[in-house]
């Protein structure tokens, strides 16, 4: 020890004796001492003999908390009771997951080594940038000779190599963690892989779940590997207990509860009542569960109270400042009444609630084989509350318990809402083991009537570590897209969160009205990222994905999906499509769930690529089809020549809706909105240059500005004091982004929102449109979904605009989801592939001769509710906005009446009204005897409705007659029986 031997101020005796400790004491592995340099040796020994000297100068015992760190190595020593969480120790794991582990991609990766002293409570921790003997492997490779580090390549043993192997080439398969536990002399040996980035402070939460169950660990290795994948391996043991103060199972039994509760971790690693666990106020479970209903109370509580409703009573909804006015009180009131600090604060303190909650959840969805002479509830837990054999209180018992519990009446209805959330849970994978984010299969019928009029038929909420999520659907067969929704910053955040369920809702609602021409009624997913992770949009997609495969899907891989209870008891069939920031992700999603054994995997995501016998929207113009119908609608109704017509349009040349609009349209653009800020030009923007945006689907920030005219501009979001041509200063670029769309300074002849966030034109904001009682803007198309809440659209038709709304306007893209599910029922796997896959660059012609189908099916349909629109409109002198309900309601109402009635069984006509409705490429092809036999009865019963609905009301009109509607069928049944 050379290095030692230079610093004189250090006597002999104690350089002897602490190289000896620090070589026989302190727990560390040999092979730390085989690869490590003798000069970084020697430094970590006087480290922490200086750790030991200021700790003694301070405290007068062994008290080190120390580290040292530099760009490529850091070490840290604590002193840390064995089992116990609640020390510094904790503080510097989560440090070393925060600075260190979490951040550990293929292209910076840091392992770690970590032991701990059977002689002193001390734990010694060493980090060391990761030199990879490839660092760019080729996408799927697998071997350890070309992934790993090179240090771990010198020192790994052969059992070490082929445990880790195994792990690695079954993390890169499927979505979630993979688990393996292995018996070793005296020890337990935890070994945990999974994919970088898919979760966040598993280090250092790992630690507190195995102290939580009596275990100790002697040592931890943390391993990257380039090819994305990471392993965690721990030495457990049981935690000294010489006083025989806890009376924990024997290690192989608590094993056994940390492998099963290691997944729920990786769900959510730092759950709200993280505190509790670490104290043992509460188990994982309890603690996780009590996350997770909380998320649940604050988005469904009522949190207007019976003194709002009483209000409302004494206001006219028609009046627009009473609107207004109660419209303004229900959003304070949704922000300050019940909030999530009070309801996390509540239900802090009431740990004892929490755990008889608990046991009602899990009474009824935890399955376990039994083991002879113990109860279910012993044998499925190992926490020190539910040992005791607490008893599973009634409904009518834990009222009562809450009441007695709480301190005041809004503390109950928090509390009581956990025995909501417990009767309405349907089925749930919080016991899956291999799950990567907790699922719920809730029954909607709590949600109240007055504030969600429109009864849901399904609902799922979703939690993960970066995000939460809802699927609503309003039908048994529903389909809808999946958005994913970012937060520039906190304050967006909260905002949204507030917001994320009722945007959820109205979404799926105005989907189940456009969807009135197809079979499928409307659903809609959200994914709301959480503050900090704004970039994890591919990782929560996926997360949420397979946590709702795990409640749909009833055959998984052999030996890893357990069964779960099924209070829903009848299979289910999602249809998803891609919404904002998803039209990237749809091909993984049909892929996985096709690895996920799911049987309508073909039809599970549409708008997914050509490849996977997609239909892409955005190549193919579906959505933007069924919009410039409408524009174009208006102007041949008042006989108007396009190319004069000055336009604003939100969502830019990047977008799909956005893009098409550009390239489908002859309009002169004053004015362009997207992602990255504004560009205008009152004289017209250059045409050739939108088009190449529109073309290379490149936002207004990429515009050649020297194509502007004297008086065009361009704001960009972070430009700050910029100066238009008219003298007028922009202080911030991102407000005058947000809100161009409102001013008044340039008159456009007509707006076509293609993109935005909801209710972006509301009732507080709608009169900037508005200038001497009439609406600046005298023609709106509203592509975007939601774009305008409805009582700012009949503000803007009172003032003169003529207006259609999104549940007409926007749905050419459902009838291409719609058509592109219908192929993936007719057609066998082997004839899919053959007719609907783009493979190699060639296209099949039945693909081409469909997509035209479609597109010619999207203008129709857009063609026929104009008309019927138009018609009603000077008929009735209704707003159109009222107009597009009333039809819509009016085609779903019939729909489910003509079900319900017996001309289904009416086979001619059947044949007759399903060979109309589909198109006649599909047919000649499958054969309509064959695609009756194949395509679920459900689903063909849905065509034959809605075809039926949507064309008998586009023809008579939303008030008909059963008589109008006899006519219509004698025809009908005329035209069957010539067949």
């Amino acid at each position: 020890m050379n290095y030692l031997e230079g610093v004189s101020y250090i006597p002999d005796e104690f350089i002897e004796r602490e190289t000896e400790s620090f070589y026989k004491s302190l727990g560390i592995d040999d092979s730390y001492f085989k690869t490590e340099t003798v000069e970084n040796v020697a430094n970590n020994i006087l480290s922490l003999y200086a750790a030991k000297v200021h700790s003694f100068s301070r405290k007068k015992v062994l008290d080190i908390c120390f580290a040292t760190e530099s760009q490529n190595h850091a070490v840290f020593f604590d002193s840390t009771e064995p089992g116990v969480s609640v020390l510094s120790g904790a503080r510097y794991e989560q440090l070393m997951d925060t600075k260190y582990l979490d951040g550990s991609t293929p292209k910076r990766s840091w392992r770690l080594e970590s032991f701990r002293s059977r002689v002193y409570k001390l734990r010694c921790y060493f980090l060391y940038l990761c030199e990879f003997a490839n660092p760019t492997p080729l996408e799927g490779e697998t071997d350890l000779d070309v992934i790993s580090d090179k240090t771990f390549l010198e020192k790994v043993t052969p059992n070490t190599r082929r445990i880790y192997q195994e792990i690695i080439n079954s993390v890169v398969r499927v979505t979630g963690p993979v688990i393996k536990m292995v018996p070793i002399k005296r020890e337990m040996r935890l070994v945990i892989g999974f994919k970088q980035g898919t979760t966040m402070g598993l280090f250092s939460a790992l630690s507190d779940l195995y102290h939580h169950h009596g275990c100790t660990s002697l040592r931890k290795y943390v391993e990257h590997f380039s090819n994305g994948v990471t392993i965690i391996c721990i030495y457990l043991a049981s935690t000294p207990d010489p006083e025989c103060k806890f009376n924990f199972p024997p290690i192989e039994v608590c094993i056994e509860q940390i492998v099963r509760e290691v997944s729920l971790l990786n769900c959510i690693p730092q759950n709200l009542f993280q505190a509790h666990f670490m104290s043992g106020k509460l188990s994982l479970q309890e603690s996780i569960y009590a996350h997770c209903v909380c998320h649940f109370v604050g988005h469904f509580l009522n949190r207007f109270g019976s003194e709002l409703g009483i209000l409302s009573t004494f206001l006219d909804p028609a009046n627009t400042a009473h609107a207004e006015l109660m419209s303004n009180l229900k959003r304070r009131f949704s922000h300050e009444t019940f909030n999530a600090d009070y309801i996390f604060k509540c239900v802090k303190e009431h740990p004892a609630l929490i755990h008889a909650l608990y046991l009602s959840f899990a009474s009824k969805h935890y399955i376990q084989p039994r083991r002879k002479g113990a109860s279910i509830l012993k044998q499925s837990f190992t926490s020190s509350q539910l040992l005791k054999g607490d008893p599973v209180l009634t409904e009518e018992e834990l009222n009562a318990k809450i009441t007695t519990s709480v301190r005041n009446e809004d503390q109950e209805r928090v509390m009581k809402f956990f025995i909501t959330f417990n009767k309405h849970v349907l089925k749930t994978n919080f016991y899956t083991p291999t799950k990567v984010a907790l699922s719920f299969r809730i029954c909607p019928s709590f949600l109240p009537a007055k504030d969600y009029p429109q009864p849901l038929f399904g609902m799922f909420m979703v939690l993960g570590s970066e995000f939460r999520g809802f699927h609503l659907r309003f039908r048994d067969i529903a389909r809808g897209g999946i958005r994913i929704v970012k937060s520039r910053n906190e304050e967006v955040y909260t905002l949204n969160s507030r917001s994320v369920f009722d945007e959820n809702y109205n979404l799926a609602n105005t989907q189940n009205r456009k969807n009135k021409d197809i079979p499928e009624g409307g659903a809609k997913g959200v994914i709301l990222l959480d503050a900090n992770h704004q970039e994890k949009e591919v990782y929560a997609f996926e997360k949420y994905i397979d946590a709702i495969l795990d409640l749909v899907v009833v055959a998984d891989v052999p030996g890893i999906k357990e069964p779960l209870v099924d209070y829903y008891k009848k299979p289910e069939t999602l249809f998803m499509g891609p919404d904002e920031n998803t039209a990237g992700l749809v091909d993984w999603a049909t892929t996985h769930a096709k690895r996920r054994k799911a049987p309508f995997w073909k039809s599970f995501f549409t708008g997914k690529s050509a490849s996977l016998g997609g239909m892409p929207h955005d190549i193919y113009g579906m959505t933007s089809l069924g919009v410039r119908e409408y524009v174009l609608g208006i102007y041949n109704k008042l006989g108007i020549d396009q190319r004069k017509m000055l336009k604003l349009q939100t969502g830019g040349p990047d977008g799909d809706l956005g893009s098409n609009e550009i390239l489908l349209s002859s309009e002169k653009y004053g004015a362009i909105v997207d992602g990255s800020g504004v560009i205008v030009d009152p004289k017209g923007l250059n045409r050739d240059e939108l088009e190449r945006l529109a073309t290379k689907r490149l936002m207004v920030s990429n515009f050649d500005v020297t194509l502007l005219s004297e008086v065009g501009y361009r704001v960009l979001l972070d430009d700050v004091n910029l100066r238009l041509p008219d003298g007028e200063i922009v202080p911030n670029g991102t407000i005058f982004r947000n809100t161009f769309h409102l001013r008044s300074k340039l008159l456009f002849d007509i707006f076509v929102p293609c993109g935005g966030r909801p209710e972006s034109i509301n009732l507080s904001n709608v009169g900037k449109l508005i200038g001497d009682g009439e609406c600046t803007i005298p023609y709106i198309v509203e592509g975007a979904n939601l774009f305008i809440s409805q009582d700012a659209k009949l503000r803007l038709e009172e003032a003169g605009a003529i207006l259609i709304k999104d549940a007409s306007a926007n749905k050419g893209g459902v009838t291409s989801s719609s058509m592109e599910v219908l192929a993936s029922l007719a057609f066998t796997d082997a004839e899919f592939t053959t007719n609907m896959c783009v493979i190699d660059g060639i296209t099949p012609s039945f693909y081409t001769s469909y997509v035209k189908a479609v597109q010619d099916t999207i203008r129709e349909n857009a063609r026929l509710e104009f008309e019927a629109l138009w018609r009603e409109k000077r008929v009735t002198g209704k707003k159109f906005s009222v107009l597009s309900d009333e039809l819509s309601m009016a085609i779903i109402k019939l729909d489910e009446e003509i079900r319900e009635t017996d001309l289904w069984k009416n086979l001619s006509l059947r044949r007759s009204v399903v060979k109309e409705a589909l198109p006649a490429c599909l047919i000649n092809t499958v054969g309509l005897e064959v695609l009756l036999k194949r395509v679920p009865v459900n689903y063909t019963k849905a065509i034959f409705g809605s075809y039926l609905a949507s064309r008998f009301i586009y023809e008579y009109g939303a008030n008909s007659n059963q008589f109008s509607f006899f006519n219509f069928m004698n025809k009908k049944l005329i035209a069957a029986a010539q067949i």
